[in-house]
């Protein structure tokens, strides 16, 4: 008993993973086909005006759970959301692989 128990969470808790995962395939294909970037801020945004409202929709949620995390981390340490989110739009913008794009300081995108 205790055992189908545990399997039916681990399958819960696996099928519950999958639309995240898709969410995160979605968004490298996006940033690697050069349409959404990294801003500064933490967030992503359009390189190139689109209006496929999937890549809206994938802006739009990844966007929510970022802001989400950084106003948990921000609640957590006292410190203010946009200094959260200018850290981690600074590790993001470090980390971002050769030929994606990230927004400058001065509001342009910027080829790694």
């Amino acid at each position: 008993m205790i055992r189908a128990f545990k399997s039916l969470i681990l399958l819960v808790t696996l099928v519950a993973a999958i639309p995240v995962a898709l969410a995160q395939q979605a968004l490298v294909d996006a940033k690697v086909s050069g349409t959404v970037g990294e801003r500064p801020d933490g967030l992503v945004a359009m390189v190139e005006e689109t209006s496929d409202p999937a890549i809206q929709a994938l802006i739009q949620s990844v966007n929510t759970q970022r802001l989400s995390e950084y106003q948990k981390i921000a609640t957590d340490t006292d410190a203010p959301l946009a200094a959260v989110q200018a850290r981690a739009g600074r590790q993001i913008i470090q980390n971002l692989p050769k030929g994606q794009y990230f927004m400058d300081a001065a509001g342009r995108w910027r080829k790694k």
